[in-house]
This record gives C-alpha cells, structure tokens and sequence, in this order.
C-alpha cells in the first residue's frame, strides 16, 4: 500500500513539475512586436511591403534585438493614434518612440534612458509671416497638428486651454494646409516636418528659430505585455545607455535620411 501511495505521490508531482515547466514557457517572452508612428521621418515611415516601418528607429530596434537575443518585429499597426490602443491593449508589446505624458504611464512602462531628444517647431508660411517667441504669441492664429500627437504635458495643457489648434489625420495632410494658407502655424518635430515638406516640394514653409518644446523619445512597454519583466526592461536600460554612450543614434539618422531621399513612397 505504501509503494502505491508513493509512486502516485512521484508521478503526481512529476505532472505538476511538468506542467510549470508548460506553464513558464508559455509566458517567457521569446518575441517582441513593436510598432511607432509610420509618419515619422528619418525616425520612422511605412517600409515597402506595407508591413513593416523603416528608418532610425528601426535600425535600433535591430541592434537591440541582436543584442538581447529575442527577436523584435517592427511592424506597421495603423495611424498613430491606433498603435497606442493596440498597446493599451497588450496586441503590440512595445512602442518604438513616444515622448512622455502622464495619461499614458496607465497603459505603458517607459524604458531609461531616453534614445534620442527632439525639437517641435512653429512651422509658418514664408508668405505670411508673423513673430513667435512664447507660446502666448500664437494665441491670435489659427493653427494646426496631427491627431493623438503629444509634445510635453506643460504644452499640452496650454494650447488646450488657450490656443485654437485643429487636429488632423496627417502630417502631409497638415503641411498641405499651411501651404495653401488654410491655417497660420503647424505644430511638429522639426526633422520629421523637413522631411516630408522637402519630400513634397513645400518651398514656401519655414519654422521659426525659437522651439516649442524640447521633449524626449523613449521606447515603453505595455503594461499588458508579456514581456514586461524587471529582467528584460533592466536589459533594455543597460543597451540604452551603451548605445547613448557611443551616439550611436548620430549613425542610424545619417543612414535613414539616405534611406527616406531614396525611398519610393
């Protein structure tokens, strides 16, 4: 009787063993989808085949793939504003560069340190010019930015409550506005403006010397992840700042803009 009670005591905890070791693998993170904003150059823009995003981030990503050993798929998820629900959702595990906002620390884990800083601009029409130097300045225009676009909380809040600021699906669609004088002043970074308005042939648009903001970019995790663990987000961290050490983002912006004047839209 004790042998019976003991062998089904050995295979018991033999089942239970192997179904933790089931268990484990099922939530180890062997793969990390990650998506951004697709209109985003030299940062990022929509690759050839429509699936996948190209450009500076996306030449991050791969070294950081590499170098963590798992796999991160850079993937086209929809408009900007989509790419944040698919990862409030846990859809898409990672956003591959954000700038910080309270609102979106409820869904989303930012990694340390930030992989590159950025300028938001005034972008204004050469043909009607006017002078910019503290936000207070643009509360008489009209202007104009992208949809779900972020740039700082303390700006955020003040063109909320004091500007007049119309929201629109695109930044070409936006761009297109301030050339044909629809609007007064266009709110965005200015690399990913220059890109598009020289891509476009927007000659008459300029941006004022005084900057907006000066935010961040991060890459987060979403807090609905698998992959978010202490270990991988420490792992991250390490890369980031070895990477920031070696400015390594100066090579991946040269490579890109090469890249975003050779690409075929």
């Amino acid at each position: 009787m004790k042998c019976i009670v003991k062998s089904f005591l050995l295979m018991l905890v033999l089942v239970l063993g192997a179904k933790s070791v089931v268990l484990a693998d099922e939530h180890q993170c062997k793969k990390i989808t990650a998506s951004g904003n697709s209109e985003y150059p030299p940062y990022l823009w929509k690759a050839e085949n429509n699936t996948n995003l190209s450009g500076a981030i996306s030449l991050l990503i791969n070294d950081l793939s590499q170098d963590l050993g798992i796999e991160i798929e850079l993937i086209y998820s929809g408009p900007w504003g989509r790419v944040q629900e698919e990862v409030a959702a846990g859809r898409v595990d990672m956003i591959a560069g954000a700038f910080f906002t309270i609102p979106r620390t409820n869904y989303m884990d930012y990694l340390y340190p930030e992989f590159q800083a950025t300028k938001t601009a005034v972008w204004y029409n050469k043909q009607k010019p006017f002078v910019f130097s503290v936000w207070h300045d643009l509360k008489p225009y009209q202007g104009v930015t992208v949809i779900n676009n972020s740039f700082g909380e303390a700006f955020d809040e003040f063109a909320k409550s004091n500007l007049a600021i119309s929201k629109v699906a695109s930044l070409q669609q936006a761009l297109q506005m301030l050339s044909a004088q629809r609007v007064d002043y266009l709110i965005y970074e200015e690399n990913p403006g220059q890109a598009y308005a020289n891509r476009s042939g927007l000659q008459n648009l300029t941006t004022h010397p005084v900057s907006v903001t000066e935010e961040n970019l991060y890459l987060t995790l979403s807090k609905k992840s698998k992959c978010n663990t202490p270990e991988l987000k420490e792992k991250i961290s390490d890369l980031l700042k070895t990477y920031q050490g070696q400015n390594r983002m100066e090579n991946y912006l040269r490579s890109a803009l090469g890249m975003w004047a050779k690409f075929d839209a």
